[in-house]
């Protein structure tokens, strides 16, 4: 137990058989269980696992039997964590990028009830940009833009990482079986904690590489598929949030900014048209034009400021 609260760790595998023994003999000797969700690795992972089982009874396997992703993969974990009555389920991945000295870090801000939801922020670091890959670090500087605007938590920064921390209360409110299956997950809990005003907050670690980690990350395809995702997500959020459970004219802004621009992109395919045909650029569309982009960002930059003062108070400390 920690500070009163008992804890556990889920921890997500595929094929982690060199690294997923270190992982659990560092974990720090507070933690109650540790739940380790084999992925369907096709190594020796679970034969290893099933060898610590021996000597660690802490130790917890769930094995999938088909590969459905890392977010199922801790979906699972929750779902143990929240049916045997743990206080604070954290997350550390099975390749040891996770270091349990930072656990504590972790944890604290949620057993300390600062926060529903802790979670790692590798960017904080001033050695972020030396430490990791540039092709993640631009990334994930991107999909972080990206997951403000979706989940409304203005404040969090490196929405990618796995390394976090949440309370029961939330274990028991969100709906584990439509979390997103995959590397996206992380950004798809955070739109489900804002829509029940879970307060969050980052915790500052340094990033660890070069350590045998391998990832199983294909950026062409991540680089489509979460953007997508977040986009479904945020017009999710929108809905539930402030129309279904309470009402912000916020909506009303992004609604009208997104009309103000669909007819900005009709009016400028016509002056494009137009162009060529008469010589000349159309003024009477192109004063059009001009009225509605400016329409349109201002109301979509309404509708943020809206939204971030809305959520100001789901901050965690």
């Amino acid at each position: 137990m920690h500070k009163g609260k008992k804890i556990a760790v889920v921890v997500p595998c595929h094929n982690e058989e060199k690294q997923i023994g270190g992982v659990v003999k560092t974990m720090p000797s507070f933690v109650d269980k540790i739940i380790i969700v084999d992925d369907k690795s096709k190594d020796k992972t679970v034969r290893v696992v099933k060898d610590i089982l021996k000597k660690d009874k802490k130790v917890i396997l769930i094995e999938h039997k088909k590969n459905q992703g890392v977010g199922a993969a801790i979906a699972s974990g929750y779902k143990w964590a929240r049916d045997n009555n743990i206080d604070i389920a954290a997350v550390m991945a099975g390749d040891g990028q996770m270091l349990g000295e930072d656990l504590v870090s972790i944890l604290n801000p949620v057993t300390e009830n600062r926060a529903d939801y802790s979670k790692a922020n590798r960017l904080f670091s001033g050695t972020a940009y030396q430490k990791m890959p540039k092709i993640r670090y631009f990334g994930n500087s991107a999909l972080t833009f990206l997951t403000k605007i979706a989940s409304g938590y203005w404040h969090v920064v490196d929405s990618q990482t796995g390394f976090t921390a949440i309370n029961k209360k939330m274990l028991k409110l969100i709906d584990w079986d439509k979390m997103y299956p995959r590397y996206g997950m992380p950004n798809d809990i955070l739109v489900r904690l804002n829509v029940y005003n879970a307060k969050v907050t980052d915790v500052p670690v340094e990033p660890v590489y070069n350590v045998g980690e391998r990832s199983g990350i294909k950026i062409t395809k991540v680089f489509f598929t979460i953007p997508l995702m977040l986009t479904r997500m945020f017009f999710w959020r929108l809905k539930e949030k402030y129309i279904i459970r309470d009402f912000h004219p916020l909506v009303l802004f992004y609604a009208f900014g997104g009309l103000s621009g669909l007819i900005s992109l009709v009016l400028f395919i016509r002056i494009i048209y137009l162009w060529p045909i008469q010589g000349m650029i159309p003024e009477t569309s192109f004063l059009a034009w001009m009225l509605c982009v400016i329409a349109s960002l201002q109301f979509i930059m309404f509708a943020m400021w809206f939204d971030m003062d809305y959520n100001k108070e789901l901050k965690g400390k």
